[in-house]
């Protein structure tokens, strides 16, 4: 199958494998740069989602997996993390931490491990959907595989 993949996503593939991590790579008819059109596409909850959104935390990135169901309290995630100041990243920052384009930014796959913080509340769902490192991929996993593979600390977002 990983012919047929987007470069970025057989990245992520291949990351996933070397992980130990069950879930194969789906492509999705349309982009999915949301939670509810990522949804809409796997007839699942928005909850069931993991956004993956990158932050820049005093200058070094943080991914935050959340479900698709919260926002997330920046002030809450900077106290968590212990640094200062917790912003939006931009989409260069992005790209350089992860090298992955906003929008399908995968748990894993990145360059360099990325410091990360998961949502507690995907704990809630069975299955849980996250980024194949591309706009149109996305796999199926677990909350605790999810902290297992991405080395993340469980924590409350909102």
């Amino acid at each position: 199958m990983s012919e047929q993949l987007p470069a970025n996503a057989v990245i992520v593939e291949s990351a996933l494998r070397g992980l130990g991590a069950a879930g194969e790579i789906v492509v999705l008819p349309e982009k999915a740069p949301t939670a509810a059109t990522a949804a809409a596409q796997l007839g699942c909850e928005v909850g069931a989602i993991a956004n993956s959104l990158i932050f820049d935390a005093d200058g070094a990135p943080l991914l935050v997996l959340t479900s698709g169901a919260h926002r997330v309290d920046v002030e809450l995630i900077a106290r968590t993390a212990g640094v200062e100041r917790v912003r939006r990243a931009t989409p260069e920052f992005v790209r350089q931490a992860t090298g992955q384009p906003i929008g399908g930014v995968a748990p894993v796959g990145h360059p360099a491990p990325v410091r990360t913080l998961v949502d507690t509340w995907l704990s809630k769902h069975e299955v849980v959907w996250a980024a194949g490192g591309h706009p149109h991929t996305v796999f199926p996993t677990t909350f605790d595989e999810l902290v297992r593979i991405t080395g993340g600390a469980p924590v409350d977002v909102e």
